[in-house]
């Protein structure tokens, strides 16, 4: 009977428990450098650099910048998917506005939702399916003239 008690209150207290759980730290996360390629309106290219921690697990993909007070302009976070999907991301506790850009396989950005409410739960989708997604600093988007289209490139950890 304990034993039944004891997983019935284990069951019971899994997401109290999750949600409890302390922050990852983001400095345990991987970082790469990762490039979006913008052609101007006279075809010139555009880079912009950015070192992103990468979202490389379940557990880190679920945190991602939630808990995060401030960004830099030149940092954001990717996350990879393990295969090309339609996405849906919030911003429950996320306390900054972010840009968030779905990309597709072949690396183009398919959507960009500019300045996502902070601490918002309504679901922000990529409407096709997606590789990766990338949140970079609310605003940075448009202050750089990211547009769909673009391409963002990045090489993963370690290589």
């Amino acid at each position: 009977m304990l034993g039944a008690l004891l997983a019935f209150a284990a069951l019971g207290a899994g997401p109290a428990l999750a949600q409890e759980r302390a922050p990852l730290e983001l400095a345990t996360f991987p970082r790469t450098v990762l490039q979006i390629t913008h052609l101007d309106e006279h075809r010139a290219a555009r880079k912009y650099v950015f070192e992103v921690w990468v979202a490389d697990t379940a557990e880190r993909a679920q945190q991602g910048l939630m808990f995060v007070s401030d960004l830099p302009e030149t940092m954001g976070m990717v996350f990879p998917l393990t295969a090309p999907r339609v996405e849906t991301m919030w911003m429950r506790n996320t306390y900054i506005e972010l840009d968030i850009l779905f990309i597709r396989a072949d690396g183009r950005v398919a959507k960009i939702i500019e300045r996502a409410h902070p601490l918002s739960e309504a679901l922000l989708s990529s409407d096709t399916p997606v590789s990766a997604v990338l949140e970079l600093k609310g605003g940075e988007a448009a202050k750089l003239g990211v547009r769909v289209g673009d391409t963002v490139s990045w090489k993963k950890p370690g290589q």
